[in-house]
């Protein structure tokens, strides 16, 4: 399908952004008034693909409503990390749009081409497969949904970590249309205009667009431009055909969305080995010389989610989706002018995916689904790794091309055994073929022809590698649910993960072990390049409870997960005939242990205190987690060794926690919410091998905000400042240094860059409805 033939039939349905708002989350139609008020036990969740109370779902599951994320002010996906319990969800290193995401330890920092990811992300039950243009900014949905351990007998894709749910809202049966706009520090402007109209009793229409501009935090005093700025314009429409009350019902979706801002450069934490280049003041501020290709991540899809109610207990689901996103991107590892470590980069990912589902639910005691799923996805990237200052126009060139091909079939199914009692069983068995094209080739005079560069081919390939690789398995889950009333939830699940193995795309064939003197066979080539797949087995036990006529919801859960074959890509410096350049390096690093506990509450305070109409309401999270290593092989001195004392689980801070309070009271013909929150997150390792340089200290965030909602108009104010203290903390970065002071292992200025959170933002929002 080619891409006008694809914005030719989004367009027919509008336009709209593929961003997010998680909107308060449905309430169950008898909801009582004091459940409308408060906490948890009311809010309605779709986890188990179907519609339940959070509380009766054995599954650690945190919900975000429009609502509340209005009141917090949250701007895309990365903020709902600090109010989730072992999350951790960042913008990837140099861009604003690719996606870094951790649940409970598993995850993946490095987008490495064709990897699959330990989290997944969901539109509108739609596997994202690749993490570029993942970080989506939030509005016009009805709610996001964070599972954490991992999901494969109710999703299509099995995802080893958790997954991150985006449930859009449905269009409403009125004419309506929203207007969004905001402005802030450091020049924010933003407007998001939503639009809909019924065509018919059967038929509606509706789509948004959304512009997202800021100025940077710093500045690039190379080439002058901005750093961390935003430019982004996003769209998204939506044709609906039938209706919930309908046996049928058809619901079309295209997106669309162009970000073109700046790439971001590091912050350099050490002087240039070489040229003495000072460090600067500003942590925003960078000097990298690199420019082309100039940085543009473009992303759109479609899909079509129907649903058919075969009977009163029966409904059928089809899922169908296309998506493509393309991605340049100028990356200054180095983040200096000189040519040291310079990487231009093209990321170019497609996928389609087929997903079915049978649904049984007669309201008597066997509820349940049985499903199938296809994916066929592409992974093509190219990239410089240039090194002009190690030897005059050196340049590795890769292009990778990996592609994968899957097949499911899952089911899960759940039985009360008594009123009080259930039993939910589930499986999935997951076909995965992975091939790989993969060629590298140095340069001498400059960088490749891919990227315009002058240089010309430097010997024969380092890689020269075409192979493919099957990955088959079944992973089961099983769960016990025990409810003394409809309030209280005591449960206990099993629940396995998997993650098939692959090729590692910049991996150098020529550094293969040989058994024999000379060049590596292929087939050892393929045995270096390639790894295998990672498990996990995840045990939990939990509670969940309503309780004071649901002015309280709580949420506790303990964990522990059995992690082997944990894949660990990564890079490094090597040796290629003779001469020092960047290489990628994919291990099974051995076996992990990861157990934890997490708690979360959200109640009403002091409920006979306040006046009528007006609400206390205190929110908390708690994380804490123990992951470990207990087995990571590594060659030393040619011969495997064990350095699981060396090595740490990255991204995954001991304890996270975070605790909102929030008034609520009338004012005029509004309610008038005030509130603040205050999130922690203790030491952070960057990678696997501590770093004194890069790791980030425990530290803490402070937000508040002030939202003015009219009952009547359909008008609301909000201000909001985030990061209130300006806490300066580091959320990633590039090493490619030894030793304390470092010692450059790659480039003659030594590679020891970091990225941040952003700044202190104070900003205003005007939404009105009709």
């Amino acid at each position: 399908m080619s891409k006008a033939t694809l914005w030719q039939s989004a367009a027919t349905a509008a336009v709209l952004c593929a961003t997010a708002v998680p909107a308060h989350a449905q309430r169950a139609a008898d909801t009582p008034p004091q459940a409308e008020e408060a906490t948890g036990g009311a809010i309605i969740v779709t986890a188990r693909r179907r519609e339940e109370r959070l509380v009766d779902v054995p599954v650690a599951v945190t919900s975000f409503g429009a609502e509340e994320l209005q009141q917090r002010g949250s701007v895309d996906i990365t903020d709902i990390a600090q109010v989730t319990p072992n999350t951790t969800l960042e913008e990837s290193r140099g861009t604003n749009s690719t996606l870094s995401a951790f649940i409970r330890g598993i995850g993946q920092q490095d987008p490495v081409s064709g990897f699959e990811q330990g989290v997944g992300i969901y539109l509108d039950d739609v596997y994202l497969n690749r993490p570029q243009a993942a970080v989506l900014d939030i509005y016009d949905v009805e709610r996001i949904e964070v599972l954490r351990g991992p999901q494969g007998t109710l999703y299509g894709r099995n995802t080893i970590g958790g997954a991150v749910k985006y449930v859009t809202k449905d269009l409403p049966d009125e004419p309506s249309l929203r207007l969004r706009g905001t402005i802030g520090t450091y020049g924010r402007a933003e407007g998001v205009v939503t639009a809909s109209t019924p065509i018919t009793d059967m038929i509606r229409i509706g789509g948004s667009v959304a512009r997202i501009s800021r100025d940077g935090f710093g500045e690039n005093l190379t080439t002058g431009e901005e750093n961390y700025n935003k430019n982004i314009w996003a769209g998204r429409g939506t044709l609906e055909i039938g209706a919930n009350s309908e046996p049928v019902l058809i619901r079309v979706s295209g997106d669309y969305s162009r970000d073109k801002s700046n790439a971001r450069g590091g912050h350099r934490l050490i002087p240039g080995a070489a040229s003495g280049a000072p460090v600067l003041d500003n942590v925003f501020d960078t000097r990298g010389g690199l420019t082309d290709p100039e940085q543009d991540v473009e992303a759109y899809g479609f899909a079509i989610n129907a649903r058919v109610d075969i009977s009163d207990a029966l409904t059928f689901r089809s899922i169908t989706s296309y998506r493509e996103d393309e991605s340049a991107s100028p990356i200054d590892f180095d983040a200096l002018p000189a040519v040291d470590l310079d990487v231009p980069a093209f990321y170019r990912n497609d996928q389609i995916s087929q997903e079915v589902q049978l649904i049984w639910d007669n309201g008597g005691p066997l509820s349940g689904l049985l499903g199938g799923y296809y994916l066929d996805a592409s992974a093509d990237t190219q990239f410089d790794v240039r090194l002009f200052t190690t030897f005059a126009g050196f340049t590795a060139f890769t292009q990778a091309n990996v592609d994968t091909e899957t097949y499911a079939v899952f089911g899960d199914f759940s039985y009360d055994l008594t009123d009080q009692l259930s039993l939910s069983v589930g499986g999935r068995y997951t076909w995965d073929e992975r091939t790989a094209d993969i060629l590298r080739q140095n340069y001498l005079g400059g960088g490749s022809p891919v990227f315009g560069g002058a240089g010309i081919p430097f010997g024969a390939p380092s890689t020269d590698f075409q192979g493919s690789a099957d990955f088959n398995k079944f992973t089961p889950r099983v769960s016990l649910s025990f409810q003394p009333t409809p309030d209280h939830n005591l449960y206990a699940s099993y629940s396995q993960g998997f993650k098939g193995g692959g090729f590692d795309p910049r991996g150098v064939g020529v550094n293969a072990p040989s058994a024999t003197p000379g060049a590596p066979t292929d087939a050892e080539v393929a045995d270096f390049l390639s790894f295998a797949p990672e498990t996990v087995d995840s045990y939990e036990v939990g509670y969940k409870g309503s309780l004071l006529d649901d002015a309280v919801y709580v949420a506790v859960a303990a964990f522990y997960a059995d992690y082997t074959d944990v894949q660990i890509p990564g890079s490094t410096a090597c040796n290629v005939g003779g001469i020092a350049t960047f290489c990628g390096v994919v291990t099974n690093a051995g076996a992990a242990e990861i157990k934890g506990l997490e708690f979360e509450t959200n109640a009403r305070l002091g409920r006979d205190m306040f006046a009528a109409g007006d609400a206390l309401r205190f929110q908390g999270s708690l994380g804490w987690i123990d992951a470990d290593y207990t087995e990571y092989l590594t060659l030393v001195g040619g011969q495997p060794t064990d350095v699981s004392d060396q090595r740490v689980v990255q991204n995954t801070p001991e304890w996270s926690g975070s605790a909102t309070l929030g008034y609520t009271t009338p004012v005029g013909s509004g309610d008038l919410y005030l509130g603040s929150t205050v999130s922690y997150r203790s030491k952070t390792t960057q990678f696997e091998v501590p770093s004194p340089f890069l790791d980030q200290p425990a530290y803490a965030l402070v937000d508040a905000s002030i939202v003015w909602t009219s009952l009547d108009s359909g008008f609301s104010l909000g201000l909001y400042g985030r990061n209130l203290t300006d806490k300066e903390y580091r959320t990633s970065g590039y090493t490619f240094v030894a030793g304390d002071p470092p010692v450059p292992t790659l480039g003659t200025e030594g590679t020891l860059t970091a990225f941040y959170g952003n700044p202190r933002q104070v900003y205003l929002t005007a939404t009105i409805e009709f």
